[in-house]
């Protein structure tokens, strides 16, 4: 940052778009400006931390983010990026926790965001934590040519530069430790594996608080002296042509999302709105974040390429928080990303060609300048090519652990592989190596096991979305008992649910499956929209919903549901 704004200061740093009369508009933020802005807050913020110290920033604002951000680094304080208060109770808790983990000393907010800080921090026992303005009059930056008050903390390699706190998909949000020689080493690891260059247009709608919006689209765009173009994610969701339509006015080279964006792109994005857009300088459309769907990629491309959108410009990727970001990913078509294998096999923990029915996968790339090794994780032991294991990582962007947590960094940093080497990171994803190409195939924790068979989620899921176009979200998940039962929430979308069939719809979902997977789905429950609930990342919490279940804390518009598995509710709510 610092050489960027002495050598090229007028270069546009940042180009925010803001919804405004029914379109996008732009502000421009150039590297001087930036850079001056960040100093003056990093000196607000040395008044009140020393280095080392946790900084929350809670900042609605995409500007105040960024600056508060490199304030941090700046100031040599520890800056741990969360989503700002919201009013939802599971949220602010997190917030808090958050806050009690880290044992941050102050939070960065906005004048208008000050007050619902203050009181979350209130009253969960935090009110000795500061709360400074990052819009106040005394983070104002100095005019060009003003005398520097302080210079900028210099970090060693191995100094900690920020907390990245997980989505919490599978478990508790837990803050990993990113340090400075993790962060540029995965810098390097992007542009290597997708080819991207200095100077740069790249951006998106990913939150700020997600590593894949902070490290992916913000950072490696100030890291090659490019132009970062952010919009925010409630643009996005509320209209995805303003993301393809960002792409195609200002040029950008590289942008991505979760396989859900591409999806509503898709769906939702008319043939008015396909026929004004030029994708045609779209290198590097990075998919990733959540499972991806063989079809969303083929569908993206056949719907697009009109647009000029090249087939080859698609991106596979897979990647962690404890990683920093990217483990593996490559610029691939559709028809070389994909992959047919034997379903009976995958089930029994192999890759092999189709001898009955065959599921399609994705793969992810190769590693991206770190060890990828396939492990059993009970035995510990390396598998061979094409057998199912746990991913194991081992690179200079896997971070030391995770922040307070040394139980827990010791279970998933610093593993050894049985008769081999140590260093690893378990990354609890289950996938196999082909040819050097990573095919991810699911959760560990997240697997269900029915009759020794591995059913993976988001197969179940997809295949329950299918039976209607009325279907949104849904998550799949087991429950306990004798043995585990497959129960199904399924999202009706908006202006659905109005003289439907609903108990036709639960019985075709347990159809479907049954056919399909040979199971019997022990619960269907049809809910409104915005029930399922999704990461900031987009992934469906699995977790959290089959908690919400097993207390009874769902209103469906319909269920159908096993006798034994009303008696676990009943037992749950007495509880």
């Amino acid at each position: 940052m610092q050489a960027q704004a002495a050598e090229t200061p007028d270069r546009e740093a940042l180009i925010l778009l803001t919804e405004r009369d029914g379109g996008l508009s732009p502000r421009t933020i150039a590297y001087a400006e930036l850079d001056r802005s960040a100093r003056a807050l990093a000196a607000v913020l040395r008044r009140h931390v020393e280095p080392g110290d946790r900084v929350l920033i809670a900042d609605p604002s995409r500007e105040r983010f960024v600056i508060g951000f490199l304030a941090c680094l700046y100031a040599g304080a520890v800056a741990v990026p969360v989503a700002p208060p919201g009013g939802r109770g599971h949220h602010d808790d997190r917030i808090a926790g958050i806050v009690k983990e880290a044992a941050a000393v102050c939070v960065l907010t906005s004048t208008d965001e000050a007050a619902e800080v203050s009181q979350l921090l209130a009253r969960t026992g935090h009110g000795g934590v500061v709360c400074l303005l990052s819009d106040g009059p005394a983070a104002a930056a100095p005019a060009a040519g003003d005398p520097e008050p302080w210079q900028p903390f210099v970090p060693e390699p191995d100094t900690v530069a920020y907390l990245q706190y997980t989505s919490g998909s599978t478990r508790d949000p837990r803050g990993v430790t990113v340090t400075h020689r993790g962060l540029l080493a995965n810098q390097r690891a992007v542009q290597e594996a997708l080819g991207t260059r200095p100077g740069i247009r790249m951006g998106g709608w990913l939150p700020l608080h997600h590593d894949m919006g902070l490290v992916g689209q913000l950072l490696h765009a100030l890291w090659l002296g490019g132009t970062a173009v952010l919009m925010s994610p409630a643009a996005f969701v509320k209209r995805p042509a303003n993301w393809l339509e960002a792409i195609s006015r200002y040029g950008l080279t590289a942008s991505g999302g979760p396989d859900f964006a591409y999806e509503l792109c898709v769906r939702r994005v008319n043939d008015s709105q396909l026929a004004a857009l030029d994708l045609s300088r779209w290198e590097v459309a990075v998919n990733g974040g959540e499972p991806i769907d063989p079809a969303t990629l083929t569908a993206f491309a056949e719907r697009f390429a009109p647009a000029g959108l090249r087939p080859g410009s698609l991106a596979p990727c897979y990647g962690l928080a404890e990683a920093t970001l990217l483990v593996s990913g490559t610029r691939t078509a559709p028809p070389a990303a994909t992959r047919t294998f034997d379903v009976a096999a995958l089930e029994a923990g192999r890759l092999s060609d189709p001898d009955g029915p065959g599921r399609t996968l994705v793969h992810c790339g190769p590693a991206a300048s770190a060890e990828l090794r396939i492990v059993d994780p009970e035995t510990r032991r390396e598998l061979p090519d094409r057998r199912i294991g746990e991913i194991w990582v081992r690179g200079e962007s896997v971070g030391p652990g995770y922040w307070a947590r040394p139980a827990e960094t010791a279970a998933a940093f610093d593993c050894r592989i049985e008769g081999g080497g140590g260093g690893y990171l378990r990354t609890g994803d289950l996938g196999a190596l082909d040819d050097g190409l990573l095919y991810i195939t699911g959760r560990l924790k997240d697997m269900i096991v029915i009759a020794g068979r591995n059913l993976y989620p988001q197969d179940l899921e997809r295949t329950a979305q299918q039976v209607s176009g009325l279907f949104g979200a849904a998550t799949a998940f087991a429950v306990p008992g004798a043995r585990e039962r497959v129960v199904i929430v399924q999202e009706l979308r908006a202006r659905s649910r109005y003289d439907i069939d609903l108990a036709a719809l639960a019985t075709a979902v347990q159809q479907r499956l049954s056919e399909e997977y040979e199971i019997r789905t022990a619960g269907v429950l049809l809910v409104r929209p915005g029930t399922v609930r999704r990461t900031t990342s987009g992934k469906v919490e699995r977790a959290a919903m089959r908690r919400l279940f097993l207390r009874g804390e769902l209103t469906p518009l319909h269920q159908r549901i096993e006798p034994e598995v009303e008696l676990l509710l009943a037992t749950g709510r007495q509880r």
